[in-house]
């Protein structure tokens, strides 16, 4: 009966989302920004980070990087989008204190790095630094599971999705 085993397998459309970075992890809605904390954007989490180093969340393509390194999206190999975004209101800094590491179209694996903040050089010239990581399209997915809140480390699985 192996034969048939793989005919009515049911695909896999979970998907693990890990922290792009180091620190505690938050409820989105805890954001001081309405486009993340009132889910226009999508649904997510959010970091305050206690790292500047900002790594892939997911295997995937990076869609877009802002050129003022800011921000950065991908799209993971299992169709997620997903937006990571250093900090509120950050792209008034117009790329102070941030460093690109990624291009669009680049494929990465999950932990490779895409931009580089210095965390302390934001907060100085009074931004907040939290760190929303957003799936813009979770309307396609049924079931998000988040992570409770709390330290987390890069690499940690923060949240997961079911179609």
């Amino acid at each position: 009966m192996k034969l048939f085993q793989n005919l009515f397998a049911k695909e896999d459309h979970s998907m693990e989302i890990v922290a792009p970075v180091s620190g505690k992890l938050v409820s989105i809605q805890e954001v001081n920004d309405p486009a993340f904390s009132d889910e226009v954007l999508g649904k997510g989490v959010a970091i305050v980070p206690t790292s500047g180093r900002i790594c892939a969340p997911v295997d995937g393509t990076v869609s877009t990087v802002f050129p003022t390194g800011h921000a950065v999206a991908m799209t993971s190999g299992k169709g997620v989008e997903i937006l990571v975004h250093i900090g509120l209101d950050t792209v008034k800094l117009e790329g102070r204190h941030f460093k690109i590491h990624a291009s669009e179209g680049q494929e990465v694996k999950k932990g490779d790095l895409l931009l580089e903040a210095d965390l302390e050089q934001i907060r100085a010239e009074g931004y907040d630094i939290a760190t929303p990581v957003v799936i813009c399209n979770s309307d396609d997915y049924s079931k998000f599971r988040i992570t409770e809140p709390g330290e987390v480390s890069q690499g940690d699985v923060i949240l997961a999705l079911e179609k």
